[in-house]
């Protein structure tokens, strides 16, 4: 098991920057890949950002050029860096870790409002 704790939202004006962190309670050299979902009000959660342990990267098109991934697993941390953000980035922002093995395990999330 690993447990998630996001932190790094707030509130920010429209083409702000924020960083999201996410730190695991272990280790994440061995685990698959790691992402940041979000979830505004009356949506689905989405994927925003994913990262491999290879460094690959996927990103959501309405972030890509905006948003970076990124992961050190020295530190067991993932970030996920915002730039010039949106009122639509509004939400409530989610870490996720796929063990690669059917395990899923997600924080509690921290909120991004975007006022414009």
């Amino acid at each position: 098991q690993v447990q998630l704790v996001e932190s790094g939202g707030g509130l920010v004006q429209a083409g702000g920057s924020l960083r999201l962190s996410c730190a695991a309670s272990r280790s994440i050299f061995s685990i698959s890949t790691m992402g940041w979902y979000r979830q505004a009000p009356g949506k689905q959660r989405e994927l925003v950002a994913a990262i491999t342990t290879g460094g690959r990267t996927n990103y959501a098109d309405s972030v890509k050029g905006r948003f970076t991934i990124s992961r050190d697993n020295a530190k067991n941390t993932v970030y996920l860096q915002m730039n010039s953000l949106k009122s639509e980035d509004t939400g409530g922002y989610y870490c996720n870790a796929d063990d690669g093995f059917g395990h899923f395990y997600w924080g509690q999330g921290t909120q991004v409002t975007v006022s414009s």
